[in-house]
């Protein structure tokens, strides 16, 4: 006799089902999806069109056959199955997805949702269940057809115009045009020479020219050295007295609690944290960890663009605040933010601990390095967004003379306010006190030569800043869209600034001539508004899909004809030794290479650096299947190696320069590969670059 359930409660992770079984008693069983059961497939477009109407084939993956088995078993045995995926619209589809794999109506099932992984949390959300939104649905599965169109239909055209493996799509391209228009900003710049007198008055009081024969001196002002050393000259005969002492009282008010984009962009400029693991490590604290309290999860949900925080989150603040740091730090009201861009989810709160109790010195003993300098970020953004202002007194000395006027500035932090939580304030920069019209000694003037910057490259802190500003893409697709770049070889990050390659500009030329819209950031950031009214029942995401869809398809079917082909070839003036035709340069995903005209009829190929042909090596084959056509994998070498790649080569062109396993990716679902890093062994997906260790 088949066992009967009372709840089975369906979540995306195994860590978030393992923190939550912890909560519920035996009426429970608590099983993970382990991510998206169901998507368009991998090796064909996936979408029927009929009558104007996008019909999904969505195919349940097969690294997923075995956990839907095992979800149809366990819900044909459960009186209730609760959905509990992660509140926002790609949770809401998982949901969706989940229903219809296991044969349930979406709309039957009780869904349950809450921004944190609590006891309470947890208990409040079983009692108060809903339905799945379809609108949320809607909105989130116009978005996976739009991009899944402009991959599928583009990617192929760049491969056979530009170069094969490249791709392209809605956030992604019009990210890509922002980092290279940045670059060419920086080629095209021209220094501009300037200078600077720059003084040191008695009592060691630095200060600059502000003004020199009535005129005012900004950063442009003085362009020769002929000038400079002429003022400086004249200055040097003068006398100095005090004629301005000012002294002004302000203040520093604290940030917001973090949402997604900020997160990131603190977590990459203090801990110099990646966006994509800045959002594994908060993922982590999220579905839970071990704590003084158990396990449980410790901050809120990590995707969001809200500011919004709870009241009961808000006055347990406030009661630390108090107990920790007294009445002069804490407000007479409690501080509200609201967020002013486009499509925030209001409803969302912004991240958070979720135990306040859960200090960074009690978090020591439970997190992993990473972990707790992360939640040190969060837990003290969130502290100190709830507590008084600093208060700064600012100081302005000015010295004039005859013919010139130079600026001193300082400062004197007269109360700490929210910089207590951080205690690591910036020192105080105080001036002497001196009276009006006092004499002071110029005790050296310096002409100093500058030259204008360029613009700055982005850091990935500052494009997600730009793309945030922009309105491009969402919280989840920051981290994602600039993985993508990378893996895609459009960008490199060198010393931290993301650096486009050489390819990126011919892919983004291309684009821009042939496909502006797909580059153009107001119709990237147009086309998420719409998603966002789709989401609001404010919008038919068929129409939408089809207003896009049909101009787009003309572009594609003309560009096949139209554009010409960007594939430089360059002939070497030598003959192939196999077959006696002509050598070429050639392009390829590990760099230049020579190699037969007649390919694939003949497979010579030559290193560039050292012109011998590869010495035939044997071909070892894995017992791990190709994940693209399931054909075997063989360990091959090159001249640059082993590698990995598939034996139906040419028509499959898998490869890895790293040995397959047999192992799934916890992300994506595709295989890893084994390899060390820094004396570590780790697994590494082939497609997305998750890493975890072996």
């Amino acid at each position: 006799m088949e066992k009967i359930l009372k709840n089975l409660i369906i979540v995306e992770s195994p860590t978030k089902a393992k923190t939550i079984k912890n909560f519920l008693g035996k009426d429970y069983t608590v099983i993970a999806s382990k991510g998206h059961i169901r998507d368009l497939p991998q090796n064909s477009f996936g979408i029927k069109i009929e009558n104007h109407q996008f019909i999904p084939e969505y195919r349940v993956s097969k690294d997923h056959t075995a956990i839907v088995k095992e979800l149809k078993d366990l819900a044909k045995n459960a009186q209730t199955v609760y959905i509990a995926t992660d509140e926002d619209r790609e949770g809401e589809a998982i949901g969706y997805h989940i229903a219809m794999a296991i044969g349930k109506d979406p709309q039957s099932l009780p869904r349950i949702v809450f921004h944190e992984i609590t006891k309470n949390a947890i208990t409040h959300a079983l009692e108060h269940p809903r339905k799945l939104d379809n609108n949320s649905i809607d909105a989130q599965q116009a978005r996976r057809l739009l991009d899944r169109i402009v991959g599928y239909k583009l990617s192929p055209l760049l491969g056979s115009k530009v170069q094969k493996g490249l791709s392209a799509g809605r956030v992604q391209s019009s990210t890509l045009k922002i980092v290279v228009d940045r670059e060419k900003e920086i080629r095209a710049f021209k220094a501009e020479e300037f200078w600077s007198l720059d003084a040191l008055f008695n009592k060691n009081i630095e200060a600059s020219l502000v003004a020199f024969e009535n005129e005012k001196i900004d950063k442009m002002t003085i362009t020769t050295a002929q000038r400079a050393h002429a003022i400086q000259a004249q200055l040097l005969k003068e006398s100095f007295k005090v004629a301005l002492i000012e002294k002004k009282e302000r203040e520093s008010a604290p940030s917001p609690a973090f949402m997604t984009s900020t997160l990131q962009q603190a977590a990459s400029s203090a801990l110099g944290y990646s966006p994509k693991k800045t959002m594994m490590l908060a993922q982590t604290l999220y579905e839970g960890v071990q704590t003084h309290q158990g396990t449980q999860g410790v901050i809120t949900y990590m995707r969001t663009d809200s500011l919004n925080i709870s009241k009961e989150a808000i006055e347990a603040a406030r009661e630390q605040i108090l107990n920790d740091f007294g009445k002069a730090y804490l407000p007479s009201k409690a501080r509200f933010y609201s967020n002013k861009s486009k499509g925030a989810q209001e409803a969302h709160e912004a991240i958070r601990p979720t135990i306040l109790s859960f200090t960074p010195v009690v978090a020591k003993n439970f997190l992993k390095p990473d972990e707790l300098k992360l939640y040190t970020l969060i837990y003290n953004r969130f502290l100190a967004s709830q507590m008084n202002n600093a208060r700064f007194e600012s100081q302005t000395l000015l010295f004039e003379s005859k013919s010139g006027t130079f600026k001193a500035s300082g400062r004197k932090l007269l109360f700490d306010g929210f910089y207590k939580v951080y205690g690591d304030n910036d020192k105080d920069k105080l001036l002497p006190e001196l009276s009006l019209n006092q004499e002071v000694s110029l005790n050296k003037l310096e002409a100093n030569q500058h030259f204008t910057e360029p613009p700055s490259r982005y850091s990935e802190a500052s494009l997600i800043k730009k793309l945030e500003s922009l309105g491009i893409g969402r919280p989840s697709t920051y981290a994602p869209t600039i993985s993508v770049l990378s893996a895609r070889e459009y960008i490199t990050i060198e010393k931290k600034q993301i650096v486009p390659t050489e390819i990126a500009f011919t892919v983004i030329e291309l684009l821009e001539k042939h496909f502006p819209q797909i580059v153009d950031s107001s119709f990237t950031s147009n086309m998420e508004e719409r998603l966002d009214l789709i989401a609001e029942d404010k919008g038919d995401w068929q129409a939408i899909l089809w207003e896009f869809y049909e101009p787009f398809n003309e572009q594609i079917a003309k560009g096949k004809t139209a554009i010409e082909s960007q594939k430089v070839v360059v002939f070497t003036g030598e003959n192939c030794p196999q077959c006696g035709k002509e050598l070429v340069k050639r392009k390829g995903r590990f760099g230049e290479f020579i190699a037969c005209s007649t390919y694939p009829v003949c497979k010579y190929t030559e290193n560039l650096s050292k012109k011998t042909t590869a010495t035939p090596k044997e071909k070892v084959k894995l017992d791990v299947p190709c994940p693209e056509c399931g054909g075997d994998i063989l360990e091959r070498i090159s001249k640059r190696g082993k590698f990995y790649g598939c034996g139906n080569y040419p028509k499959c062109n898998f490869v890895s320069n790293h040995q397959p396993t047999a192992k799934k990716c916890p992300e994506c679902g595709y295989i890893m590969s084994k390899r060390e890093v820094r004396k570590k062994e780790v697994y590494e997906c082939i497609k997305c670059k998750f890493k975890e260790e072996a």
